[in-house]
């Protein structure tokens, strides 16, 4: 068995642990100016990334099919009477690609976000909603107080592809 690196395990916890991100992207039409939205999300070992299930009509679904470039914060739970500034988070850089339907990127985007939300297989049926692959680019990590790093894309494609 391989040894991994405590800011790794913790890194791949907490993605485990939390199902809700905050999307971070630029406006369609004025890409001067960042959105940020609450999208449920999940893994998707097959393709090294994440995947999303969006709605056409949400700004944050226009506004990434004209800049696939995007930011997706995963932040640990609030306690109760502990401190908020070291809370674990990462917020990863990624390239958003929508799978063709019925393709094997688009099968295994359907997979992984039914298997993670299967109370969402009606919405699978919706002629507006479609999957979104979020190829990672890099992240920065934050584990806790003292405890944070950046992180290269290719060692998260291979964490989220495990």
């Amino acid at each position: 068995m391989t040894h991994e690196p405590r800011l790794s395990l913790a890194l791949r916890e907490l993605l485990a642990a939390r199902r809700v991100a905050a999307l971070g992207t630029l406006d369609a039409e004025r890409p001067e100016q960042p959105f940020v939205s609450m999208v449920p999300f999940a893994r998707c070992a097959d393709q090294g990334g994440l995947v999303v299930h969006l709605s056409a009509l949400a700004p944050h679904t226009r506004n990434l099919l004209a800049h696939p470039q995007v930011s997706l914060m995963v932040m640990a739970a609030e306690v109760d009477g502990q401190a908020v500034h070291a809370l674990p988070r990462v917020t990863l850089d990624a390239m958003a690609q929508v799978p063709e339907p019925g393709s094997a990127a688009w099968a295994a985007a359907r997979a992984a976000y039914l298997a993670r939300f299967p109370e969402a297989e009606p919405m699978t049926a919706l002629g507006d909603f479609m999957f979104v692959l979020l190829r990672p680019t890099g992240a920065r990590q934050v584990a806790g107080f003292g405890a944070a790093r950046q992180v290269d894309g290719d060692e998260l494609t291979r964490m989220l592809a495990d």
